[in-house]
């Protein structure tokens, strides 16, 4: 191995050492901190999700009327969902 090969790894070497990553994960408390957000967003990001998801096919299971059985329960739904909103947001 030549020295300009040597160079080259020992600055891939220190750029790796120098990511983000392995900065954060340099220490206990920062490796642990950085989880808690990190599952923290994701907790967010689901029920988010989740909620958008539900509310958009009981809108529209609720706008089914030729399944009897479907239709006339995603419109029980939909009716309570809507005497629970105030009506400044309906």
């Amino acid at each position: 191995m030549n020295t300009s090969e040597t160079e080259k790894l020992t600055e891939e070497i220190e750029r790796l050492n120098n990511h983000k990553f392995l900065r954060v994960h340099d220490s206990y408390l920062k490796m642990m901190f950085y989880q808690l957000l990190r599952g923290i967003s994701f907790g967010l990001g689901s029920v988010l999700g989740a909620t958008i998801l539900v509310s958009f096919v009981g809108f529209w299971l609720s706008k089914i009327e030729f399944i009897p059985l479907i239709g006339d329960y995603a419109s029980q739904i939909a009716t309570e969902i809507m005497q629970e909103m105030p009506d400044d947001t309906r």
